[in-house]
């Protein structure tokens, strides 16, 4: 068993406020959970308007199919304007 671990950070242009980030990492979230098998979560920078950190996990028997579907998360990520993923950390276990 693979468990593929990647932490990304983020920084969200345009917001003014918390609720505004997190309609922003709302909207992320759930295009991942909707297309993706991964669990993810915001784990750090919950007080700072323009900057964020989303955990994703995937577990499966092959590091290839966890790596493929990271990569199509951070690819989704990337894709999003109003988001810019800068650090990203890849663990495997």
């Amino acid at each position: 068993m693979i468990i593929g671990f990647v932490r990304c950070e983020l920084l969200i242009y345009d917001v003014q406020s918390l609720k505004a980030k997190r309609s922003v990492l709302k909207s992320i979230h759930t295009k991942i959970k909707q297309r993706f098998n991964l669990s993810i979560a915001e784990t750090d920078f919950h007080d700072v308007w323009q900057r964020a950190e989303l955990s994703m996990v995937t577990v499966s028997n092959d590091r290839a199919v966890c790596e493929r579907e990271l990569q199509k998360a951070l690819a989704l990520i990337d894709s999003q304007p109003e988001a810019e993923r800068t650090v990203t950390e890849f663990e495997w276990l």
